[in-house]
């Protein structure tokens, strides 16, 4: 892999090296995005190219170190630790994100795949893959882009900083120097409820602080700061100052003692050397705090490197709970990361964007650096990066109400699941054109029941005519996906029953085609839309933290003469029917599949030589999981539908869609049901025929549907876990 190596001469280099391990109880990394902090890594390439003199000078405990160490082993033992530090590279970096590629069999909350904010000195360099101990890391909310969480350990130092004032709400707070840390002081505390100014020396770092929330901004060239205090407070000083700045802070202490109240609070955040002035603080009492890094637990051993947690009862904020607090106040979009990006740049490019950074007069605030092509990485800041959009992926067509309702509905496949389940609840909703099945028998005996303009044999009769028409596909299975593309290069609206094809590379197909077509898809997955599954959604949308659901499909033998046996024609009974249930989790749950594992339960061989039992176990963004068995064994006797579901003080139960159990508070409530959601379907998708509604099931919702259920099949041809 890939690492930025510093030398103490001042050298720079990209350098293969070998990757590092999990540590014990920790993670490996792939990084996607580090953050460069010019502030502090500025420091260290300047002090790097220093000469020896001016090294000692820079660093005087360095210095304190060679002499003790020539006290107790001699000069020349100490020259020579010297001489191998000097020559030894050092990594640069400490606060980065990516996705998690191996899990220490001591870690328990992380799994492969999850993504993930990284933050620490010793591990969270600039580097393509990174070992992260347990409590240096956190997972990365839904609403929060890898970009913006390589920010977190530069966010938990400002939160830190800011949780040392103790500031409160409605509290003045200044904020002396307007770098990356102290841009991101102000936004936590404005975040908070304070009132902040912000100073600086730069005209465009005091226009982020603008924009990160500072109610007054100074430029102390040009303005009294004492003067500018005394008119923003009323007289009385401010209640805080955050001291954002690093190397000989004599004057600028002083100014900030003048202008704290009495008994105010100054946090000396920076690598500043303060110099105080006794007199001038015992006057007024001020309370002078350091703030050391990212909070409890920075510099322990115990807590960072063997995972020793903190209790929460006894250290609220440690440098882990800094990192996620952090990351949920962007999440909840109280601090914009905007203003402090200066520069995005490839990871490959990291030498010349540090050369840029020693240039004198150097602008940059905040350094992204981009580790590839990620999907997080697509999704920057507007203002701060231009991309080809050939880069981009064609996004799908958004949904909304249809300008004018749909001219007709034409239908291919009208065997007796269509005519039972689906045309009952469209007629008189929409008008009806043709109606295609195999037999003309049976396609006029259709059309006539249910009032079609003309019956036919030919697919093609469906797909042409109206411009703005609508088709329902009720073929067998391996017709599906060649209709769907019909339908939408003719830009029709398509109802199609599921599965929605048999391939992923039909698939691909489908994809493809609905990115360019005025058209839209919806596979037909009814038991979304039964009133007891959105009773289950609805209750669980009340209950915080992951659930787990089961599904028990007591699905009876397959008559091997019935198409579904022709695995050319049906794909399977795992691809046409499990898919109900694997899209019944995503919907009643809320979020999305991360791994499935799955089995088959008898072996695939006889009359009908393919998989019709299988067992499956899914993994969930949100921490959730789901199994399912699909069985042809059992009892008819037995609910063919059983799903159960365990969640923070609740327990659900549903047979067969009709019958829904809840246990909560010790109390159990029954409820009965009549439909497996097939008329609420039709319904539902009638209406946005109509241009009454949006599209009750857009196709990039049902395609993820049809996703894991292929990773459910290659995970059984496999035998492995897969990701989805």
């Amino acid at each position: 892999m890939n690492q930025i190596a510093q030398y103490q001469d001042g050298r720079l280099e990209i350098q293969d090296v070998p990757p590092p391990q999990a540590p014990p109880g920790g993670i490996l990394v792939r990084t996607t995005h580090s953050v460069i902090s010019p502030g502090t890594e500025k420091m260290k390439v300047e002090q790097a190219k220093m000469n020896l003199l001016q090294k000692a000078r820079a660093r005087p405990d360095q210095v304190r170190k060679v002499l003790d160490s020539a006290k107790t082993l001699g000069w020349r033992a100490a020259m020579e630790k010297v001489r191998n530090r000097l020559e030894s590279p050092t990594p640069l970096g400490y606060s980065a994100a990516g996705e998690v590629i191996a899990v220490d069999p001591g870690n328990h909350r992380f799994s492969i795949g999850d993504r993930v904010a990284v933050g620490g000195a010793e591990c969270a360099h600039h580097a393509e893959i990174l070992g992260i101990p347990d409590l240096l890391a956190t997972r990365i909310p839904d609403r929060v882009e890898n970009w913006q969480a390589a920010f977190s350990t530069l966010g938990a130092i400002s939160m830190h900083a800011f949780r040392q004032s103790e500031a409160t709400l409605g509290e003045n707070v200044l904020v002396m120097g307007s770098g990356l840390v102290g841009l991101l002081c102000t936004g936590i505390a404005s975040a908070a409820g304070c009132r902040v100014m912000a100073t600086d020396l730069d005209p465009a770092r005091l226009a982020a602080a603008d924009l990160m929330g500072a109610e007054k901004t100074v430029d102390v060239r040009s303005s009294s700061l004492a003067d500018t205090v005394r008119e923003w407070t009323g007289g009385h000083g401010v209640d805080r100052v955050l001291l954002c700045l690093g190397g000989d802070a004599t004057r600028l202490v002083r100014d900030a003692v003048e202008v704290i109240r009495d008994r105010g609070t100054l946090v000396i955040v920076g690598i500043a050397d303060a110099n105080l002035e006794w007199k001038q603080l015992y006057e007024k009492e001020v309370d002078v705090r350091y703030s050391r890094s990212y909070g409890p637990g920075r510099y322990d051993p115990g807590y960072e490197w063997n995972g020793q947690d903190y209790p929460i009862g006894y250290v609220r904020w440690t440098e882990q709970r800094n990192f996620d607090s952090f990351l949920q106040l962007v999440a909840a979009g109280k601090l914009n990361l905007d203003p402090v990006v200066t520069r995005i740049a490839p990871f490959g490019e990291v030498l010349s964007v540090y050369s840029a950074l020693m240039e004198p007069g150097n602008k940059d605030i905040g350094v992204v650096l981009e580790y590839g092509t990620t999907p997080a990485a697509q999704n920057l800041p507007s203002e701060a990066v231009k991309r080809d959009p050939a880069e981009q992926a064609a996004p799908f067509p958004e949904n909304a109400p249809l300008p004018e309702p749909v001219s007709v509905l034409n239908v291919v496949g009208a065997g007796n699941f269509v005519r039972t389940m689906l045309l009952p609840h469209l007629k008189g909703k929409i008008p009806f054109g043709q109606i295609v099945n195999n037999t003309a028998l049976s396609s006029r005996h259709a059309a006539e029941k249910f009032g079609f303009n003309a019956s036919s044999t030919s697919p093609a009769e469906a797909f042409g005519g109206a411009s703005n028409a609508a088709v329902l596909i009720g073929t067998r299975h391996n017709l599906h996906a060649p209709m769907v593309l019909d339908a939408l290069e003719s830009g029709m609206h398509a109802f199609v029953e599921k599965p929605l094809c048999l391939t992923r590379e039909e698939m691909n197909e489908i994809d493809q085609a609905a990115a360019s077509s005025s058209g839209s898809v919806m596979i037909g997955f009814n038991r979304r839309f039964a009133p007891a599954a959105i009773r289950m959604k609805e209750i669980l949308a009340t209950v915080p933290g992951p659930k787990v659901c089961s599904f028990h499909v007591c699905a009876g033998k397959l008559d091997p003469a019935h198409w579904y046996s022709n695995l050319e024609e049906s794909g399977g009974r795992v691809l046409g029917e499990a898919c109900h249930f694997f899209d019944f989790f995503r919907f009643i749950l809320g979020a999305e599949a991360k791994t499935i594992t799955a089995q088959k339960v008898w072996s695939a061989e006889g009359k009908l030589p393919f998989e019709d039992s299988i067992a499956a176990q899914i993994s969930f963004a949100d921490g959730s999981c789901a199994q399912l068995i699909y069985t042809a064994e059992g009892d008819s006797s037995w609910p063919k539908e059983t799903a159960t579901v365990y969640a923070a003080g609740l327990v659900m139960r549903c047979e067969n869609f009709q019958s829904l159990q809840v246990n909560r508070k010790r109390k159990k409530n029954v409820q009965s049901y009549k439909s497996k959601g097939h008329a609420e379907e039709m319904l539902a998708w009638s209406a946005f025929l109509n241009g009454d509604a949006v599209h009750p099931l857009p196709y990039e919702d049902g395609r993820l549907s049809m996703n894991l259920t292929f990773a459910a099949l290659e995970a059984i041809k496999s035998g492995t876990t897969e990701n989805v």
